[in-house]
């Protein structure tokens, strides 16, 4: 992002927002960071230090030093100055109506007039969130797969009120520092990711429900199948690819296979009750409880390491 004077607010600096700031500090912007939790900002930027190594190493910094980042980071006591100037505001507190409604009612009072207000929520609705403030017409929904400082698709989700202006921009201020902002034309639950992701993660638990295959087998379906594929293009791409004549080739061929499965796929199973009897004791015997911190950061490290991989692939071979 060549706009270096471009400021962002974090407002919530909890596991989220601490992953927004290195996301617009490495773009270039300056950012403050509030929470109501005594504490919490400066834990924030205890967290960017752990990992911003890492994050040199893999050329995820975009050529700025791990020194550079936490310096462009400003933890606040009050939120009239985080929020003063402020650009972008990037809300990401607990996934709670009331609680996001008092919030926005705050900032909306607080923020510059020209400021884009996004929430990170992931379930609940710009229209829900945003009805009462007076400044409804700039709020949007900027949701993230965390964390976004490693996976760039962000979900840009407008309520009836959003003006198109604001979406543009939204759009521009994301895709500069970074990102691939997908642009919604209006707002449905889940939004685009949760959707997918809750279709693939019914049948997964549906065919463990059923005695199809283990826990195991199914992550390794994706992990060693499914998602080499899907981690350079997305399904429509695949179908296209995956039949002589294209996309309307392979809905000929396999349309009548699909729709043979569907009723199959359309029996409800109790995520608590599979869970219970199978999935949880396979991931617990693959990883104990006490030792998912350290398989997180397992998880992270890969994932830098597959964005650096796909930054050198997009390089060399095209996007």
């Amino acid at each position: 992002m060549s706009e270096g004077s471009k400021r962002v607010a974090i407002v919530g600096a909890g596991l989220v927002g601490r992953a927004w700031a290195i996301t617009f500090a490495r773009a270039g912007c300056a950012v403050r960071l509030w929470d109501p939790g005594k504490g919490a900002a400066e834990g924030a930027l205890a967290f960017v230090g752990s990992v911003a190594e890492d994050l040199a190493r893999n050329d995820l910094l975009n050529g700025r030093t791990p020194d550079e980042l936490l310096a462009a980071m400003t933890p606040c006591a009050d939120l009239a100055d985080a929020l003063d100037g402020a650009d972008w505001v990037q809300e990401s507190g607990p996934e709670n109506i009331e609680g996001k409604r008092e919030s926005f009612a705050r900032i909306d009072a607080l923020a510059p007039p020209s400021a884009v207000l996004a929430s990170s929520s992931s379930a609940l609705l710009p229209s829900a969130i945003f009805e009462a403030v007076p400044g409804r017409a700039r709020g949007i929904v900027a949701h993230p797969i965390n964390p976004p400082y490693l996976v760039p698709a962000v979900e840009v989700v407008p309520s009836q009120w959003t003006t198109p202006e604001v979406m543009d921009r939204a759009v521009a201020f994301l895709r500069a520092a970074g990102q691939v902002p997908l642009r919604m034309e209006k707002e449905i639950a889940g939004f685009i990711m949760n959707r997918m992701q809750g279709a693939l993660m019914e049948e997964a638990f549906r065919l463990v429900a059923g005695g199809y295959a283990s826990a195991e087998d199914i992550d390794r379906s994706i992990a060693d199948g499914l998602a080499l594929r899907w981690s350079f293009m997305g399904p429509f791409e695949t179908i296209d690819l995956n039949a002589p004549g294209g996309v309307a080739d392979y809905v000929a061929r396999y349309q009548p296979m699909y729709e043979d499965m569907f009723e199959s796929m359309c029996t409800r199973v109790d995520w608590r009750t599979v869970t219970a009897s199978a999935i949880e004791p396979s991931r617990r015997a693959a990883v104990a409880t006490e030792a998912l911190p350290e398989r997180q950061r397992w998880r992270d490290r890969r994932l830098m390491a597959l964005v650096a991989q796909k930054r050198r692939a997009d390089r060399d071979i095209g996007r």
